[in-house]
């Protein structure tokens, strides 16, 4: 239990930033659902498109904090991957 007002400060401000660091996680998991559902219909252009505007969220997701740098970049090597697949035509 916080004693201090130095620490009742603190338990607040954690408080407030777990808030708006879950609206973030929340933000980007909505982002990456899309790309992953674009993906599985098959469509290329809209995956693509999906993928375009999810990378400046997961970049967004590292410099305030919430993602890991190493995370997010193999999360978007992997969709990257996926969607580059999607788009070339099908090797007979």
């Amino acid at each position: 239990m916080a004693n201090s007002p130095q620490s009742k400060k603190r338990a607040r401000q954690a408080e407030a930033r777990a808030a708006v660091n879950k609206a973030r996680r929340s933000r980007i998991r909505t982002f990456l659902r899309k790309v992953e559902e674009a993906i599985a219909t098959g469509d290329a252009s809209v995956a693509a498109a999906a993928l375009k505007t999810a990378q400046p969220e997961l970049a967004r997701g590292v410099t305030k904090g919430v993602l890991h740098k190493n995370t997010v970049a193999r999360k978007m090597s992997r969709l990257a991957h996926r969607v580059k697949v999607l788009s070339q035509p099908a090797a007979a």
